[in-house]
């Protein structure tokens, strides 16, 4: 399939993504709480502010405002109804933008999880959740964006999901999970198992990878168990920027743009090809990154040592991979990106 992502990956060793979307809309007035995705039509401004601040940085990619735009999520809100809708304008805004910039850039359209849990554990059935993915990925694509990129993901059969979804929207897709339980995904996956997963899948995504999760050491451990497998997709790397704190009623994360700096390069030694940030990473970090990856060559896959020397401890012994992490959740706690 020839598409945007691809041709761009075919001249580039690799490509800067972008950074947080919560933590940035939130720093533009949004309320804890509220839907970020009902910013795209009440405050299209500010939606490509957002976007336009990644490019300027540097970013080769950025995801559209529509983490948590599909039917269920939006249904919190009583806004279900508008899945497709608001999916497609976050896409305008992006291509607007993407158009507008002095060098390629990507339109990702983001779809995050459904926020229910899927049989058998839970009650959401597979052909409901390919249908609220597919009715997400049309309003996405009839907005223009360029590939769909399913992130934050917990569960395989969620995944598995939206991969039929984007299948029959026709559209080239990316697959992101959160690996967050020592190492493993809230629901159990280990980076081996992701590997396995995506090398099953008929409709197969164009790149494949971790974000968010506890810090950028741990997502580091999780992009070596990716490259150890030897996979035949390129491999995506969206840390945040390091560990959150709550100061003064707000969350902060603690990562430097320096440090978030050495994470890219380390990213890029470790095997990541598509390398970006998740919560706390402004577009100050951005530009160190981008700037670090410009001018320092690329090195040997670093050690589990090395990546702590450089961006600190891992927050578990294990990887997830030894048989040690904890049993799979059967609670799933509310994500927002970034």
């Amino acid at each position: 399939m020839t598409n945007a992502l691809t041709r761009l990956l075919e001249t580039r060793d690799w490509l800067l993504a972008d950074g947080a979307t919560g933590t940035n809309l939130f720093n533009m007035g949004l309320s804890s709480g509220d839907a970020p995705e009902m910013w795209n039509e009440e405050h299209p401004d500010r939606i490509k502010a957002l976007y336009k601040g990644a490019v300027d940085a540097g970013s080769d990619l950025f995801l559209t405002n529509s983490f948590g735009g599909n039917a269920s999520r939006l249904k919190l809100h009583g806004a279900e109804k508008r899945a497709r809708e608001l999916s497609r304008i976050s896409a305008e805004i992006g291509r607007d933008v993407a158009d507008a910039a002095d060098h390629p850039v990507i339109v990702a359209g983001s779809v995050g999880p459904t926020g229910e849990i899927m049989e058998p554990m839970g009650s959401l059935t597979h052909a409901t959740a390919v249908e609220i993915f597919h009715e997400q990925a049309e309003g996405l694509k009839e907005g223009g964006a360029d590939v769909l990129w399913v992130e934050t993901i917990s569960a395989p059969e969620e995944y598995k999901a939206a991969a039929e979804a984007f299948a029959l929207a026709d559209m080239p897709w990316c697959g992101t999970m959160s690996f967050d339980t020592a190492g493993r995904t809230m629901m159990g996956l280990t980076s081996s198992g992701l590997v396995d997963l995506v090398g099953k899948i008929p409709n197969a995504p164009l790149a494949f990878g971790a974000n968010c999760g506890v810090g950028a050491s741990d997502l580091l451990r999780t992009i070596l168990g990716f490259s150890a497998r030897g996979p035949e997709v390129p491999v995506i790397a969206k840390g945040n920027a390091g560990i959150p704190k709550y100061v003064d009623g707000h969350i902060h994360y603690d990562g430097t743009p320096d440090l978030m700096a050495d994470y890219a390069c380390l990213a890029r030694d470790c095997g990541a090809t598509i390398i970006g940030g998740c919560c706390g990473t402004m577009p100050d970090h951005l530009q160190k990154m981008r700037a670090a990856l410009e001018t320092r060559p690329k090195g040997p896959r670093p050690t589990l040592d090395q990546i702590t020397e450089a961006l600190g401890g891992f927050s578990s012994a294990s990887d997830g991979t030894d048989g040690k992490a904890p049993p799979a959740r059967t609670t799933r706690r509310s994500r927002a990106r970034g």
